[in-house]
């Protein structure tokens, strides 16, 4: 599946219309991305620590190029970005940009050698929602790590490309596919509340259950990212919300799962502090990231300037996932 530069020829098949770097190109995003954009024409370089195999086989990947590259240690070399410029694409995607000082060094290497420059952030750059669904204009008021820094990239590369560099962010709501577990109607990844779901077992829940998450299925974000590099003066300057059509609330979530397994689901709710302490420390701490944050986005935006039109809902996105662990008997289901 695995080649260099140098044998990646691209077939009679898919006439190329520009070289694409993809960093991070065999991730949850990039195992569709990658072969969406050979698809498109493209002539595709994924770079990748090459550690692991796409989520998904595809013919396309016996045409893509993978660079194995170490991005930490590259970057602590102060090299990364020039190794990056040096593969002459025209279009660069980097989807595994967490901090700052990252995003500044490729950008001061791929300036004025590059034609589009795609940044894959977060929905967590907003924080807390407030009038939803959350519009790209909204205010952001992050707090941890992860969207202080996301929202720093996307400050720094939108002022960049005031100056002229031709970026665009692009920002997915909780990943979902087949091949890793999703958030659980619990807001954590414990894959017991879908197995206790599914055996008509009791579920707790925060509150009274009616916190949000926004999911996307990896293949949306995917679509999104060509529509972009397809779309590019309407995209260059710009920052889009790449999520399903809808939110779900936990309460209505843990309720379609049950009845996806052909249950009444059978849920107690409990007050915040009382219900952690049911759970681990790190079950807890994750809900807690997810619904203190309770995103609800808007993609208006995405389909009016880019053509964005996701194909899964929520539901729709979480049942092929867990239908995939329970196939691969990630998820063990077991009776009453």
């Amino acid at each position: 599946m695995f080649c260099d530069v140098a044998c990646a020829i691209p077939t009679g098949r898919y006439p190329v219309k520009m070289r694409v770097v993809v960093i991070g190109g065999t991730g949850h995003i990039g195992t569709y991305l990658s072969p969406m954009l050979v698809e498109a024409g493209h002539e595709v370089i994924c770079i990748s620590r090459g550690t692991r195999q796409p989520y998904q086989p595809h013919l396309a990947w016996r045409t893509i190029a993978i660079v194995t590259m170490d991005r930490e240690a590259e970057e602590g070399r102060g090299e990364f970005g020039r190794q990056v410029a040096e593969l002459g694409a025209e279009v660069v995607i980097d989807l595994t940009c967490y901090k700052p000082s990252s995003a500044e060094q490729l950008v001061d290497a791929l300036r004025g050698r590059v034609g589009h420059f795609l940044h894959c952030g977060t929905i967590w750059v907003h924080g807390h929602s407030v009038v939803v669904p959350t519009k790209e204009t909204a205010p952001r008021a992050p707090f941890g790590d992860y969207g202080i820094h996301k929202l720093a990239i996307e400050t720094y590369l939108l002022n960049e490309a005031r100056a002229g560099f031709p970026a665009t962010v692009l920002h997915p709501g909780h990943l979902v596919g087949p091949g890793w577990a999703p958030i659980n109607p619990a807001g954590n990844f414990n894959l017991e509340v879908f197995a206790n779901l599914a055996a008509g077992r009791e579920v707790l829940l925060p509150n009274l259950g009616m916190e949000t998450l926004h999911h996307v299925h990896a293949a949306d974000v995917a679509s999104a990212f060509v529509r972009a590099v397809e779309h590019r003066d309407a995209a260059l300057g710009e920052s889009f919300h790449v999520v399903s059509p809808a939110a779900v609330t936990l309460r209505g979530y843990a309720e379609r799962i049950a009845a996806y397994f052909g249950r009444e689901p059978n849920l107690r709710f409990l007050p915040w502090e009382e219900w952690r302490m049911h759970f681990t420390e790190k079950d807890a701490r994750t809900t807690w990231d997810h619904i203190a944050r309770s995103p609800h986005c808007c993609i208006e935006k995405a389909r009016t300037l880019l053509g964005y039109e996701p194909r899964y809902g929520s539901i729709e996105a979480v049942e092929e996932s867990v239908g995939w662990l329970v196939w691969n008997d990630r998820l063990v289901l077991s009776a009453e």
